[in-house]
């Protein structure tokens, strides 16, 4: 039997809480020895607008892989056009057992990474939070910092200003101080500044970000994207959810050949989830997080979500060929 867990059925069950657990145990088991995270394959359907990636790995406990897929005329069409669909294999067959339908959730796995890196990177008492880009996972990543920190400014940087406004009215309930600025602005005002684009070039200068600041760039997840000033890099304290990936697809991209040589050091954020290191150095240090997104916190998630639905009767079984 093939268990499938259908979108409407994960969108009903993730929560933050959930996504939380799911990423600390795939930043947690990215120090394992026994743990693989395998090259991600980047591709595109028949219509090369119409794209998808395919990230797997394998730890212990689990092995699988995710596939995110990105068509953009879904828009028009009242279709969400993001999706991810998780499948998990039976170790001793080595047949797909699951599979585990993730558009929603993925929002929520994502954003965890910025949680998780702002509850232990970020001065506890900031309060001004800068979004660049004001797509859907935007919203997610803005509520992930509001839930570790007293935020009580949001300043929005995008191209679009209906798109920013509509960010704004979104974000209107959780804080009374939402405004849509240029990116000079909200880097000199901000404290915590979240990236979540598909930029291939610097959003923003490295002499605007203030002593103190963290940022989590979250949008870079290929060859060729890229958020932050190479300058920074050489400003700040830097962590990742993976150095191997980040700098292959990440942000880290940029400066991988300065991270090999060892004049640039990054860290695994799992190291300091595990109190291996401490995050935060002092107030006036600069700290990046570059999360390009682990397919382990997806295998992670799966089980959580699959689990969850078994309790409640709503996982679907698919008879295969034998």
């Amino acid at each position: 039997m093939i268990r499938y867990v259908p979108e409407q059925v994960t969108a009903n069950l993730i929560n933050c809480a959930m996504a939380i657990k799911a990423t600390c145990q795939a930043y947690l088991a990215v120090l394992d020895a026994d743990t693989s995270s395998f090259p991600v394959v980047l591709a595109h359907g028949s219509e090369p607008r119409n794209r998808f990636s395919i990230k797997s790995s394998r730890a212990r406990d689990v092995a699988g892989l995710k596939i995110g897929s990105y068509w953009p005329g879904n828009t028009a069409a009242g279709r969400r056009n993001h999706n991810s669909c998780i499948l998990l294999f039976d170790q001793d067959s080595g047949r797909i057992d699951t599979v585990i339908e993730a558009g929603l959730a993925n929002a929520y796995r994502t954003a965890a990474g910025n949680e998780l890196a702002v509850s232990k990177l970020a001065r506890t008492e900031a309060r001004h939070l800068a979004i660049f880009g004001a797509g859907n996972q935007a919203f997610f990543e803005c509520q992930a910092v509001l839930n570790v920190r007293p935020i009580n400014t949001i300043s929005i940087v995008n191209r679009d200003p209906d798109r920013a406004r509509q960010l704004a009215d979104r974000l209107a309930d959780r804080s009374s101080d939402v405004r849509i600025v240029d990116a000079q602005t909200a880097c000199q005002d901000a404290d915590v500044i979240v990236t979540a684009t598909g930029a291939r070039a610097p959003l923003f200068e490295s002499g605007w970000v203030r002593p103190g600041t963290h940022i989590s760039c979250m949008g870079a997840d290929a060859p060729g994207k890229q958020e932050l000033p190479v300058q920074l890099h050489h400003r700040a304290d830097l962590y990742c959810d993976f150095v191997g990936q980040s700098t292959a697809i990440g942000e880290f991209q940029h400066i991988a050949g300065e991270i090999r040589a060892g004049l640039l050091k990054a860290t695994n954020l799992g190291v300091v989830l595990a109190g291996q290191c401490e995050g935060r150095r002092s107030d006036a240090a600069i700290t990046i997080f570059d999360s390009s997104g682990l397919s382990l916190q997806d295998l992670y998630l799966a089980r959580l979500l699959l689990s969850e639905a078994g309790c409640r009767g709503q996982i679907v079984e698919l008879r295969s060929a034998s």
